[in-house]
């Protein structure tokens, strides 16, 4: 497999095309952004961390049955994935209040939502990722109904898998956001679940162990990150 030409670089990550058309390399970087990438740092390490943690993932997630893109490690930083036609939409579960949750609806931060929440929201920096429904995106053609319900039940069955390997680990799954694209038809998870991605709390202090310690200016991202997957079962 030789990797070539950079197809696409976001604000963590670049996508590399190969010589097998239906394979990307997925490059993990060590840029850290938030606010639509108003606030930017490199952090030692980070690109690494999250690179084997998706990974490790990935990997549970397909033993549980949810088809992902992921192939294999590469690199330290990089890794091997199959080519999707992402849909621009991303899916967002909350199993508890927080983030913008909170500011739009005036609920107090760490209010446990049963059942855990399903929404959507448009990718697109430039509109600040405004919050849609299953019917403007089939009506303005960003997905089809069918594809839409496959992506809300495998989300689900993602929350099913990982609340119980977090909460093995004293952590609660506070919310995930998970991008899916076509692979010869078939609706497949793509791009990434790492602490970037999610929020996740101790169980016992509620202490942030995700990127809103880089949103909030409490330090020791890396550090947390590399806690997470030490809690279960990834030694970095």
């Amino acid at each position: 497999m030789e990797k070539r030409a950079e197809l696409y670089r976001g604000k963590a990550k670049s996508v590399f095309a190969t010589d097998d058309e239906q394979r990307f390399v997925l490059e993990f970087r060590n840029d850290t952004s938030a606010f639509d990438g108003q606030k930017v740092e490199q952090l030692d390490r980070k690109g690494e961390v999250n690179n084997k943690f998706n990974h490790f993932i990935m990997t549970k997630l397909e033993e549980a049955g949810i088809p992902t893109q992921m192939d294999r490690l590469l690199s330290d930083t990089e890794a091997l994935v199959k080519k999707l036609e992402m849909i621009p939409v991303e899916c967002v579960i909350r199993n508890v209040a927080a983030g913008s949750l909170c500011r739009r609806l005036g609920i107090e931060e760490g209010t446990e939502l049963t059942p855990p929440t399903f929404e959507l929201f448009l990718k697109n920096d430039a509109l600040h990722d405004p919050m849609v429904n299953e019917s403007l995106c089939e009506s303005l053609g960003f997905a089809k109904a069918e594809h839409l319900a496959r992506m809300k039940e495998l989300t689900f069955k993602v929350n099913d898998v990982l609340k119980g390997l977090f909460d093995q680990g004293g952590m609660i799954l506070v919310d995930y956001k998970l991008e899916f694209g076509l692979y010869e038809g078939e609706i497949v998870l793509g791009d990434e679940f790492s602490p970037d991605g999610c929020r996740l709390w101790d169980k016992e202090t509620r202490k942030k162990l995700d990127k809103d310690r880089f949103r909030q200016g409490l330090g020791g991202v890396v550090e947390a990150y590399i806690e997470v997957a030490d809690r279960i079962g990834l030694k970095l």
